[in-house]
Protein backbone atom coordinates (compact mmCIF):
# COMPACT_ATOMS: atom_id res chain seq x y z
CA UNK A 1 0.00 0.00 0.00
CA UNK A 2 1.17 3.50 -0.82
CA UNK A 3 0.81 6.30 1.70
CA UNK A 4 -0.23 9.62 0.19
CA UNK A 5 0.56 12.47 2.56
CA UNK A 6 -1.72 15.36 1.62
CA UNK A 7 -1.33 19.06 1.02
CA UNK A 8 -4.47 21.15 0.60
CA UNK A 9 -3.67 24.39 -1.20
CA UNK A 10 -5.35 27.76 -0.72
CA UNK A 11 -3.76 31.02 -1.92
CA UNK A 12 -0.39 29.29 -2.19
CA UNK A 13 -0.51 28.05 1.40
CA UNK A 14 -0.87 24.59 2.91
CA UNK A 15 -4.12 24.45 4.87
CA UNK A 16 -6.65 22.00 6.27
CA UNK A 17 -10.42 22.30 6.42
CA UNK A 18 -12.63 20.61 8.99
CA UNK A 19 -15.08 18.39 7.07
CA UNK A 20 -14.73 20.59 3.99
CA UNK A 21 -15.79 23.81 5.74
CA UNK A 22 -13.92 26.83 4.36
CA UNK A 23 -14.85 28.76 7.51
CA UNK A 24 -12.94 26.22 9.60
CA UNK A 25 -9.52 26.53 7.94
CA UNK A 26 -6.15 26.04 9.61
CA UNK A 27 -3.02 27.36 7.85
CA UNK A 28 -0.08 25.00 8.37
CA UNK A 29 2.55 26.52 6.11
CA UNK A 30 3.22 29.39 3.71
CA UNK A 31 5.70 27.17 1.86
CA UNK A 32 4.04 23.96 0.54
CA UNK A 33 7.15 22.79 -1.40
CA UNK A 34 9.05 22.60 1.90
CA UNK A 35 6.34 20.32 3.31
CA UNK A 36 6.60 18.09 0.22
CA UNK A 37 10.37 17.87 0.76
CA UNK A 38 9.77 16.74 4.34
CA UNK A 39 7.41 14.05 3.05
CA UNK A 40 10.15 12.80 0.74
CA UNK A 41 12.74 12.85 3.53
CA UNK A 42 10.38 10.66 5.58
CA UNK A 43 10.35 8.11 2.76
CA UNK A 44 7.17 9.06 0.91
CA UNK A 45 6.99 8.26 -2.80
CA UNK A 46 3.46 9.57 -3.46
CA UNK A 47 1.74 12.91 -2.84
CA UNK A 48 -1.92 13.96 -2.79
CA UNK A 49 -2.70 17.61 -3.60
CA UNK A 50 -6.02 19.44 -3.52
CA UNK A 51 -6.53 22.92 -4.94
CA UNK A 52 -9.27 24.23 -2.65
CA UNK A 53 -9.71 27.40 -4.70
CA UNK A 54 -9.92 25.35 -7.87
CA UNK A 55 -12.67 23.32 -6.24
CA UNK A 56 -14.76 26.50 -6.17
CA UNK A 57 -13.76 28.07 -9.50
CA UNK A 58 -12.96 25.14 -11.80
CA UNK A 59 -9.64 26.81 -12.63
CA UNK A 60 -6.01 26.21 -11.56
CA UNK A 61 -5.14 29.14 -9.25
CA UNK A 62 -2.44 27.16 -7.41
CA UNK A 63 -0.77 25.76 -10.52
CA UNK A 64 2.50 27.64 -9.97
CA UNK A 65 2.75 26.27 -6.43
CA UNK A 66 2.08 22.76 -7.77
CA UNK A 67 4.75 23.20 -10.44
CA UNK A 68 7.19 24.28 -7.74
CA UNK A 69 6.41 21.20 -5.65
CA UNK A 70 6.96 18.92 -8.66
CA UNK A 71 10.22 20.69 -9.56
CA UNK A 72 11.61 20.30 -6.05
CA UNK A 73 10.60 16.67 -5.46
CA UNK A 74 10.23 13.61 -7.69
CA UNK A 75 7.17 12.32 -5.83
CA UNK A 76 4.32 10.72 -7.75
CA UNK A 77 1.80 13.57 -7.63
CA UNK A 78 -1.96 13.43 -7.95
CA UNK A 79 -4.13 16.55 -7.93
CA UNK A 80 -7.83 17.14 -7.35
CA UNK A 81 -10.10 20.12 -6.84
CA UNK A 82 -12.69 21.37 -9.30
CA UNK A 83 -11.37 19.59 -12.39
CA UNK A 84 -14.28 19.72 -14.81
CA UNK A 85 -12.83 20.35 -18.27
CA UNK A 86 -10.38 18.61 -20.60
CA UNK A 87 -8.45 21.89 -20.78
CA UNK A 88 -7.73 21.81 -17.04
CA UNK A 89 -6.71 18.12 -17.22
CA UNK A 90 -4.34 18.95 -20.08
CA UNK A 91 -2.92 21.87 -18.09
CA UNK A 92 -2.14 19.75 -15.05
CA UNK A 93 -0.67 16.81 -16.95
CA UNK A 94 1.44 19.14 -19.09
CA UNK A 95 2.79 20.66 -15.87
CA UNK A 96 4.08 17.25 -14.77
CA UNK A 97 1.24 16.04 -12.57
CA UNK A 98 1.04 12.23 -12.72
CA UNK A 99 -2.68 11.78 -12.11
CA UNK A 100 -5.73 14.04 -11.87
CA UNK A 101 -8.80 13.37 -9.76
CA UNK A 102 -12.29 14.10 -11.05
CA UNK A 103 -14.88 14.82 -8.39
CA UNK A 104 -18.27 16.49 -8.89
CA UNK A 105 -17.83 16.45 -12.68
CA UNK A 106 -17.60 12.65 -12.60
CA UNK A 107 -21.01 12.51 -10.95
CA UNK A 108 -22.77 15.12 -13.08
CA UNK A 109 -21.14 14.43 -16.44
CA UNK A 110 -20.52 10.75 -17.25
CA UNK A 111 -19.41 11.65 -20.78
CA UNK A 112 -16.58 13.78 -19.38
CA UNK A 113 -15.19 10.80 -17.45
CA UNK A 114 -15.47 8.61 -20.54
CA UNK A 115 -13.62 11.17 -22.66
CA UNK A 116 -10.89 11.68 -20.06
CA UNK A 117 -10.32 7.94 -19.51
CA UNK A 118 -10.29 7.32 -23.28
CA UNK A 119 -7.58 9.96 -23.72
CA UNK A 120 -5.48 9.52 -20.58
CA UNK A 121 -6.22 6.05 -19.17
CA UNK A 122 -4.81 5.49 -15.69
CA UNK A 123 -3.80 9.15 -15.36
CA UNK A 124 -7.45 9.73 -14.47
CA UNK A 125 -8.81 8.92 -11.00
CA UNK A 126 -12.25 9.58 -9.57
CA UNK A 127 -12.94 10.89 -6.08
CA UNK A 128 -15.98 9.41 -4.36
CA UNK A 129 -17.04 11.46 -1.36
CA UNK A 130 -19.56 9.49 0.67
CA UNK A 131 -22.15 10.88 3.06
CA UNK A 132 -24.95 8.73 4.46
CA UNK A 133 -24.29 6.12 1.77
CA UNK A 134 -24.65 8.56 -1.14
CA UNK A 135 -22.13 10.46 -3.25
CA UNK A 136 -21.73 14.09 -2.13
CA UNK A 137 -20.89 16.83 -4.64
CA UNK A 138 -19.92 20.51 -4.84
CA UNK A 139 -17.36 20.47 -2.05
CA UNK A 140 -19.51 18.13 0.05
CA UNK A 141 -22.30 20.74 0.25
CA UNK A 142 -24.90 18.70 -1.67
CA UNK A 143 -25.95 15.07 -1.93
CA UNK A 144 -26.30 13.69 -5.44
CA UNK A 145 -28.81 11.13 -4.20
CA UNK A 146 -26.76 8.45 -6.01
CA UNK A 147 -25.85 5.33 -4.04
CA UNK A 148 -22.07 5.25 -3.60
CA UNK A 149 -21.67 1.59 -4.61
CA UNK A 150 -23.86 2.02 -7.71
CA UNK A 151 -21.66 4.97 -8.70
CA UNK A 152 -18.45 2.99 -8.15
CA UNK A 153 -19.80 0.21 -10.36
CA UNK A 154 -20.45 2.75 -13.14
CA UNK A 155 -16.90 4.10 -12.85
CA UNK A 156 -15.44 0.59 -13.07
CA UNK A 157 -17.45 -0.11 -16.24
CA UNK A 158 -16.13 3.10 -17.82
CA UNK A 159 -12.58 1.92 -17.16
CA UNK A 160 -11.56 4.14 -14.24
CA UNK A 161 -8.57 2.46 -12.60
CA UNK A 162 -8.28 4.40 -9.32
CA UNK A 163 -10.94 5.52 -6.83
CA UNK A 164 -10.20 7.88 -3.95
CA UNK A 165 -12.96 7.23 -1.42
CA UNK A 166 -13.65 9.63 1.43
CA UNK A 167 -16.03 9.06 4.30
CA UNK A 168 -16.95 12.70 4.94
CA UNK A 169 -18.14 12.02 8.48
CA UNK A 170 -14.61 10.93 9.43
CA UNK A 171 -12.58 13.61 7.66
CA UNK A 172 -10.49 15.77 9.97
CA UNK A 173 -12.16 14.38 13.08
CA UNK A 174 -9.17 12.29 14.28
CA UNK A 175 -11.53 9.51 15.37
CA UNK A 176 -10.29 6.73 13.10
CA UNK A 177 -11.15 5.70 9.58
CA UNK A 178 -14.16 3.71 8.31
CA UNK A 179 -12.47 0.33 7.98
CA UNK A 180 -15.69 -1.50 7.16
CA UNK A 181 -16.32 0.76 4.16
CA UNK A 182 -12.87 0.18 2.69
CA UNK A 183 -13.04 -3.56 3.29
CA UNK A 184 -16.33 -3.67 1.37
CA UNK A 185 -15.00 -1.51 -1.46
CA UNK A 186 -11.87 -3.62 -1.83
CA UNK A 187 -13.93 -6.82 -1.97
CA UNK A 188 -16.51 -5.53 -4.47
CA UNK A 189 -14.29 -3.74 -6.98
CA UNK A 190 -11.13 -4.48 -8.93
CA UNK A 191 -10.07 -0.82 -9.11
CA UNK A 192 -7.24 0.63 -7.04
CA UNK A 193 -8.94 1.89 -3.85
CA UNK A 194 -7.41 4.79 -1.92
CA UNK A 195 -8.78 5.37 1.59
CA UNK A 196 -9.26 8.99 2.61
CA UNK A 197 -10.75 10.58 5.70
CA UNK A 198 -9.98 9.85 9.32
CA UNK A 199 -6.69 7.97 8.91
CA UNK A 200 -5.60 8.99 12.41
CA UNK A 201 -3.26 6.36 13.87
CA UNK A 202 -0.61 3.83 12.94
CA UNK A 203 -3.25 1.18 13.69
CA UNK A 204 -5.44 2.68 10.95
CA UNK A 205 -2.53 2.51 8.51
CA UNK A 206 -1.79 -1.10 9.46
CA UNK A 207 -5.44 -2.17 9.19
CA UNK A 208 -5.86 -0.60 5.75
CA UNK A 209 -2.60 -2.18 4.53
CA UNK A 210 -3.83 -5.59 5.69
CA UNK A 211 -6.89 -5.15 3.44
CA UNK A 212 -4.42 -4.94 0.54
CA UNK A 213 -5.71 -1.50 -0.43
CA UNK A 214 -3.78 0.40 -3.09
CA UNK A 215 -3.33 3.52 -0.97
CA UNK A 216 -4.28 5.66 2.00
CA UNK A 217 -4.22 9.44 2.36
CA UNK A 218 -2.81 10.96 5.54
CA UNK A 219 -3.81 14.57 6.18
CA UNK A 220 -4.52 16.16 9.53
CA UNK A 221 -2.90 13.29 11.48
CA UNK A 222 0.47 14.22 9.96
CA UNK A 223 0.15 17.92 10.71
CA UNK A 224 -0.89 17.39 14.33
CA UNK A 225 1.85 14.82 14.92
CA UNK A 226 -0.61 11.97 15.56
CA UNK A 227 1.07 9.95 12.80
CA UNK A 228 4.83 9.93 12.33
CA UNK A 229 5.12 9.61 8.55
CA UNK A 230 8.49 7.86 8.60
CA UNK A 231 7.19 5.30 11.09
CA UNK A 232 3.98 4.78 9.09
CA UNK A 233 5.90 4.21 5.86
CA UNK A 234 8.20 1.84 7.75
CA UNK A 235 5.17 -0.29 8.62
CA UNK A 236 4.51 -0.80 4.93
Amino acid sequence: MFLFPAIDLYQGKAVRLLRGDYDQMTVYSNNPPEIAKKFKEAGATHLHLVDLEGAKTGETPNLETIKSIIAQTDLFTEVGGGIRSMEVIDRYLSAGVDRVILGTAAVTNKGFVEEAVAKYGDKIAVGVDIKNGCVAIKGWTESSGIDAFVFCEKMQKIGVSTLICTDISKDGMMQGTNRGLYQELSEKFSMNIVASGGVSTLDDVKALAEMDLYGAIVGKAYYTGAIDLKEAIGLL
